[in-house]
């Protein structure tokens, strides 16, 4: 990548960033007291979150199979009110687990 490129990307991912933490705040000049407006906006940073981690999950690993299997096991765990260090090393377990039974027993 050329170093004029690279600014010119810089630019616009700071010119991005820029307006999508302005523009709310010069729209939105009062408190807003809608109730599905504040439960709209109190549920997207989760929502968002889920959006961009979720994809990146099933490759994290060599293999997507482990990978949902590290996943099956993290949900399960989760369900059952795990902490959240036990549900990452139990997810993680599986999938070296499963990952070493791909590569040498199968």
């Amino acid at each position: 990548m050329k170093p004029e490129q690279f600014i010119i990307y810089l630019a616009a991912m700071a010119a991005v960033t820029y307006l999508v933490r302005m523009v709310p705040l010069v729209i939105f000049k009062k408190q807003i007291k809608n109730k599905y407006v504040l439960s709209f906006l109190s549920y997207m940073p989760y929502a968002v979150l889920s959006a961009m981690a979720f994809p990146a999950v099933f490759f994290a690993t060599g293999n997507v199979i482990s990978a949902a299997v590290g996943f099956a096991v993290a949900l399960t765990a989760a369900f059952f009110k795990r902490g959240l260090i036990t549900v990452a090393a139990l997810a993680s377990a599986a999938a070296l687990i499963t990952e070493l039974i791909i590569r040498y027993v199968i």
